[in-house]
């Protein structure tokens, strides 16, 4: 399970003119590109993206690992991110935790703030680009059941279990419900930006048969740790961690 960390509060000082275009211009969520920390660059692990999403009043993201939220407010061309936490989970191999402590590190020592397709946070010995995101197409995921049709482990797909049918359905009310052809499960999520975090998942305690337990685990593990979405025709694919993922097709 995860614990929140509190951490001390930061102060982004951001050099360039930001007014209510620039604000608007920020909301959304953005992903790390390049990121160097006194000369060393910090390294872009397929599988565990490093983002930062500013929605209203609150800013957060993946941190490669882990995630991490807190508030924000901008006052001319100053960025004030306070109340920050973060949780506290392993990732392996090191060089993800590696890249994790300098992002957590580089964010604290940022002083300029540029805007121009990409956005660019630069500070004494700090560099980081970030990417837009499109944010997750919630009107094509709700309401819909969408049948397991294949499982992602980097660059191989494998199909499902024959003669079992593993679903997942959104509701515009948050909440998830579906089967990893093993057993059901249900909880609720929420949008952050690009990603969906799913809350409170639970399934029963039901024991997999051997050929159903590596499909049970691979469904849990990408919704339960959040995952990116993308929605092609009739058919809706889940990114998650470790380049792991699920492909779905909607039920005719």
């Amino acid at each position: 399970m995860r614990r929140l960390l509190v951490l001390t509060s930061l102060a982004v000082l951001a050099g360039a003119c930001l007014g209510s275009d620039f604000e608007d211009s920020l909301q959304g969520s953005w992903q790390l590109t390049s990121g160097t920390v006194d000369g060393e660059e910090i390294a872009m692990i397929d599988g565990y993206p490093i983002t930062i999403t500013f929605d209203e009043d609150r800013v957060g993201g993946t941190a490669a690992c882990n995630s991490y939220g807190g508030t924000f407010s901008l006052s001319g061309s100053e960025i004030t991110v306070s109340d920050l936490s973060m949780t506290e989970m392993g990732c392996f191999p090191e060089e993800i935790m590696q890249a994790e402590s300098m992002y957590a590190g580089a964010i604290t020592r940022v002083g300029k703030v540029s805007l121009d397709g990409e956005l660019t946070l630069s500070g004494d010995g700090v560099e980081l680009a970030f990417e837009a995101l499109e944010p997750v197409p919630d009107a094509g995921l709700t309401n819909t059941v969408w049948v397991l049709d294949g499982l992602v482990r980097g660059d191989s797909v494998s199909t499902p279990v024959m003669d079992t049918q593993a679903t997942v359905e959104f509701f515009t009310d948050q909440s998830i419900v579906g089967d990893t052809g093993c057993r059901p499960f249900a909880g609720r999520y929420t949008i952050s930006g690009a990603e969906v975090l799913v809350t409170e998942l639970a399934s029963d305690g039901h024991q997999c048969e051997p050929d159903l337990a590596d499909q049970d685990s691979l469904v849990i593990s990408v919704l339960g740790d959040g995952f990116q979405v993308a929605i092609e025709g009739d058919r809706l694919h889940l990114s998650g961690q470790e380049n792991q993922g699920l492909v779905f097709v909607a039920a005719s």
